[in-house]
């Protein structure tokens, strides 16, 4: 009777985890809705505010995070810890800053991400060693680098172009909203930050004449499924320096693709192709959340205020520097 009380266990629980097994594989796939012309409706504002970075930070040991790390790091963020890319910025607790950066660390496919980047795996753009050199980026960050020319400057900074508003689309320290607009030939995707708007090229894959370019490049792109590609070409050569260490140089090639997951989560994915600059093609991923915050304006302008205040500030210290240099 032993034996068969234990049998008739085992049988029990191998009907549960088959019929446990039969719901899952009956779950069918999440499919975008369909718009008017019947494409994967992408329309509507969409966010990528979070507190993952482009590159995994140097002080965070992976890109996949524990839940008591990610828990920690998070109780830290919140707090408005001042770190930049593993350089506390000086900041005591009475000046910490507050940013729109979410509510956390991005969630991919069940995995808690310190990184967007996850090819190559340790979440490090992966620099070519002349190239760190030539742009200067072969030593910690420091923001008095880069003074004595405005160009040099990111463009960012300069308010020539927001963190989401060109291709690949980062998130950002005070503006992270995207809206889609779609029509049968082209789809607009217009950041909040600059007022940027992209057109991407529905009906025609070719590019332009590579003499002709652009901050954002010429773009291109096609439906895979329910994923949205966009292929992206003839950067500007003044577009160089991005936000955070992010470099796209004028001979590079991105390439996003855009696919909703759910009915309140579009997921990003990038792969940037710059052999002038990097040793490898490298992939990012980050999803976007549905919003239904309207985009409201965000003023800034080209020729940004602060520009002349920082180009004075070095002019003032190299005059310091010779004053007191002569004074001995």
């Amino acid at each position: 009777m032993r034996y068969m009380t234990q049998a008739l266990k085992s049988l029990a629980a191998l009907a549960a985890l088959a019929a446990a097994g039969s719901a899952f594989c009956g779950q069918r796939p999440y499919h975008a809705p369909r718009n008017a012309v019947g494409q994967p409706d992408m329309q509507g504002v969409w966010s990528n505010a979070t507190f993952t970075r482009l590159e995994r930070p140097l002080y965070v040991p992976r890109v996949v995070l524990t839940p008591e790390e990610a828990a920690k790091g998070e109780a830290r963020m919140r707090a408005g810890a001042p770190v930049a890319d593993g350089v506390d910025v000086g900041q005591d607790d009475s000046e910490r800053a507050t940013f729109d950066t979410g509510d956390g660390y991005a969630r991919v496919r069940g995995e808690i991400r310190s990184a967007m980047i996850v090819d190559p795996a340790d979440g490090r753009l992966p620099f070519r060693p002349e190239a760190l050199k030539r742009l200067g980026l072969d030593a910690p960050a420091n923001p008095l680098d880069h003074r004595d020319n405005p160009e040099e400057r990111s463009i960012t900074e300069r308010c020539m172009g927001g963190e989401d508003a060109l291709p690949p689309a980062l998130p950002s320290p005070d503006s992270n909203y995207v809206q889609i607009v779609q029509t049968r030939d082209n789809i607009a995707l217009y950041s909040e930050k600059y007022h940027e708007v992209r057109v991407v090229r529905m009906n025609d894959r070719r590019h332009a004449d590579p003499a002709i370019t652009s901050w954002e490049g010429d773009e291109v792109g096609w439906w895979e499924g329910d994923t949205l590609v966009v292929e992206t070409t003839n950067f500007s050569p003044a577009s160089l320096a991005r936000y955070q260490r992010l470099r796209i140089s004028s001979s590079a090639k991105v390439v996003e693709r855009f696919t909703r997951t759910s009915g309140n989560e579009l997921m990003y994915e990038f792969t940037v192709t710059d052999p002038s600059l990097y040793t490898q093609t490298w992939r990012a991923e980050l999803p976007f959340k549905a919003s239904a915050t309207r985009i409201l304006e965000d003023a800034c302008h080209e020729g940004n205020y602060s520009l002349p205040g920082v180009l004075a500030g070095a002019r003032e210290e190299e005059r310091s520097a010779v004053a007191k240099r002569d004074s001995h």
